[in-house]
């Protein structure tokens, strides 16, 4: 998973003295005086390992903190090192595992991108690997045993001073790989509680001085292990985040971000009775000289496949970031997946918000293979099913994160998805339809037509949640999603997605659904009466048709008790064709504040309202959104920006 919303920061350290307070410390085998251990970290790898860039700096840069360092040191690695990365289809997990031999860590935990090459993948991954990796909560059922490839446990010694190092998974591991877990005998124990056990144990029968958890379930899961355990350090992965060394509850926590920009380092103070005293940072990777043998190793991998030619060229940026492409439809979103419906020749298309990588932004300007691959690095091939309009709905459903749930109290609401060929409004909150006015094509849904629907065989398998394991196979071309965009761009040579409105987030409805007349001429007004949780106006206001084309108001005013809201004429008649006369239906979403409820990702909440315009051309009509003729509203007046 990528890149997450904010968290509060907590007390960075650059203190001296008695931070550690509370804890069950060790009295081991750490040496009489004390001693300065260093702990280096890093995580999520994923595309450094197909890059010349940022992971040979890593090397180098472990390298000579490893050698400024005064004590011993450990270097490890909190997951998802081996996937996703554009070299998959030549190298599967040997780039990263070739690479990260040079950099030498200790010990790295189990991510869930460790299984991008299912669980007979990992093993081999782990196998060839130089060293160790830790799995402590991911066992076969009722068993004491650790995925094959891992251990429970390690522990490294240096200069008299025992580390013991765990590693955890989140629960809901099952549902975000592409091999059956259970099937393969594999459970996830519950984090807080294997490590409180392995804690103790590592203390008492191991006679530990310090440990250390590998955490791939983000920061905020990091911070409740500190709450919950007696841990010294929690090394977080997965959620990606530049997370300073803090002290949370005794027990320092960091995250390297992603990608190898960063590498943590945590200087701990270890004396006889313990862990006395810490401090640390991250350190950028960018003005680092290069490693040359990572470099090569990963330059030798490149050589058997071309990732450096252009392909096309993109007019508009292109932001591969995973929190714009959980949250919010994106261009690069409607690109694969326009790419993805072409091919298949389906009514619509759907990828996993998850499926999308590199977290970095193309564009505008030219576009390699590599740029490609680095976004689809998986091995996700087109596949499209036979689905009901109900399905179709349910599976769009499936994929939205309540703002209420515990996932969305940590991200926020989340639509979870990219698509081509559907429109619909989705509600992140609980207690509401998680879906609801969806089109087709430009046509309302019709919930017992069936539709031929585009996808990746990872969803077509029940991948990220999608009901989709049962759904009849129309067609299965076992082509590449990354081999699928690169001959679309190719065919174009230059292209210009945008956001079109595809998905829309409401988080609640104006009491009316206002009808209007248009004919081209003068202004028209749209009164709406606010929601009850409507505290003030936000920066857009948008008028959209179903065919994605948009108007943007002359002016908003927010009254006490309704919003007025003026266009211009002609562009409304402009926006739906204005081709003759009749209904067309359109939609008006309104950004506002709220003290309801606390957002975590999205800046304003939105309102939304049906509108439905008449386009004649007989004559002007009264151009009032409604007829009852109540007062125009007062208060500020704020024209709506640009989009």
């Amino acid at each position: 998973m990528p890149s997450k919303p904010r968290f509060e920061r907590r007390e960075f350290l650059k203190t001296t003295g008695a931070l550690l307070g509370g804890a069950a410390l060790s009295t081991g085998v750490a040496a009489a005086e004390t001693e300065t251990l260093t702990i280096l970290s890093y995580n999520d790898v994923q595309n450094a390992a197909a890059e010349d860039t940022t992971l040979p700096r890593l090397a180098t840069l472990v390298e000579q903190r490893r050698a400024a360092a005064d004590g011993p040191v450990v270097v490890l690695g909190a997951g998802d090192q081996i996937g996703p990365h554009a070299l998959t289809p030549v190298s599967e997990w040997r780039a990263p595992v070739d690479a990260l031999a040079v950099v030498d860590p200790d010990a790295d935990t189990v991510g869930n991108h460790e299984f991008d090459y299912g669980v007979d993948g990992f093993t081999e991954a782990a196998e060839a690997s130089s060293f160790p990796w830790v799995a402590t909560n991911l066992v076969y059922e009722g068993t004491e045993e650790p995925i094959a490839g891992a251990e429970r446990y390690v522990v490294v010694e240096r200069d008299g001073v025992r580390v013991g190092v765990l590693g955890t998974i989140y629960q809901g591991l099952d549902g975000s790989v592409s091999d059956d877990l259970g099937a393969e005998g594999l459970t996830v124990l519950d984090p807080v509680e294997t490590v409180s056990e392995y804690e103790t144990r590592l203390r008492e029968e191991e006679d530990v001085d310090v440990v250390v958890v590998l955490n791939h379930i983000g920061v905020r899961s990091a911070e409740e292990l500190a709450e919950a355990t007696d841990v010294d350090v929690v090394l977080a992965g997965h959620d990606e985040q530049a997370y300073e060394p803090s002290v949370v509850s005794g027990t320092v926590v960091s995250e390297a971000e992603a990608n190898a920009n960063y590498l943590s380092e945590i200087r701990l103070t270890v004396e006889e009775d313990g862990v006395t005293a810490a401090e640390g940072e991250l350190l950028e990777t960018a003005e680092v000289p290069k490693n040359e043998r990572v470099s090569e190793i990963i330059n030798e991998y490149r050589a058997e496949v071309n990732l450096d030619e252009v392909i096309a060229t993109t007019e508009t940026e292109l932001d591969a970031s995973a929190n714009l492409n959980y949250h919010e439809e994106t261009a690069i979103g409607n690109l694969v997946t326009d790419a993805m419906r072409e091919k298949a020749d389906a009514d619509v298309a759907i990828t996993n918000a998850g499926g999308i990588r590199s977290n970095a932004s193309y564009g505008p300007g030219e576009l390699t293979g590599g740029d490609v691959f680095n976004v689809l690095p998986f091995d996700n091939t087109l596949t499209t099913l036979e689905l009901t309009g109900a399905d179709l709905v349910e599976t769009l459903a499936s994929q939205v994160v309540t703002l209420e749930s515990e996932t969305g109290q940590q991200y926020g609401a989340e639509v979870s998805q990219q698509v081509s060929g559907v429109r619909f409004e989705w509600i992140g909150h609980e207690g509401s339809e998680l879906v609801r006015d969806v089109y087709v094509g430009g046509k309302p849904l019709d919930l017992e037509e069936t539709y031929a629907v585009a996808v990746n065989s990872y969803m077509a398998g029940g991948g990220s949640g999608f009901p989709l394991e049962d759904k009849p196979v129309l067609d299965d071309t076992g082509e590449l999603l990354a081999t699928t965009t690169i001959e679309y761009l190719e065919e174009r040579g230059t292209v210009a997605p945008t956001v079109e409105g595809r998905m829309q987030r409401v988080d609640s409805t104006f009491g009316n659904e206002p009808e209007i007349t248009v004919d081209g001429r003068g202004r028209t007004v749209v009164r709406l009466d606010k929601p009850d949780e409507f505290d003030a106006l936000g920066d857009d206001v948008e008028l959209w048709t179903k065919t994605g084309e948009t108007v943007e108001p002359e002016a908003a005013v927010d009254g006490d008790d309704e919003l007025v809201v003026r266009f211009d004429d002609a562009a409304v008649v402009e926006a739906a064709d204005g081709e003759g006369e009749g209904e067309v239906p359109l939609d008006l979403y309104v950004d506002y504040d709220t003290e309801e409820y606390e957002r975590v990702y999205f800046d304003a909440s939105r309102a939304n309202a049906d509108v439905t315009a008449t386009v004649s051309e007989r004559g002007r009509g009264d151009g009032r959104g409604r007829s009852d003729g109540r007062g125009r509203g007062r208060g500020r007046q704020r024209s709506a920006p640009a989009r």
